[in-house]
């Protein structure tokens, strides 16, 4: 099967917002949670570190979820493969 450019232009957004936000997910689960035990401050009545590991990675989890759904969508009717509802 031949691939087109718009074909590897789409495959290539896709693959650029993939590394992007897996990259994002990799910080907010390994480094943030990692660097979060020397934050000694505060945050709604618990320590931060204790809120980012507990309650602020699922918060960006959901983010990153949400993003990735919605910049799909608009590539997929920018390059003609939306699904019809």
């Amino acid at each position: 099967m031949q691939l087109t450019e718009g074909h590897r232009t789409y495959w290539r957004k896709n693959l650029r917002i993939t590394a992007i936000l897996l990259a994002i997910w990799f910080v907010v689960t390994y480094v943030v949670g990692y660097m979060a035990r020397d934050l000694s401050f505060t945050f709604f009545g618990w320590p931060f570190s204790f809120w980012m590991g507990a309650q602020g990675s699922l918060i960006i989890y959901v983010l990153i979820i949400g993003f990735y759904a919605r910049y799909m969508n608009k590539l997929d009717q920018e390059f003609g493969v939306a699904e019809e509802e």
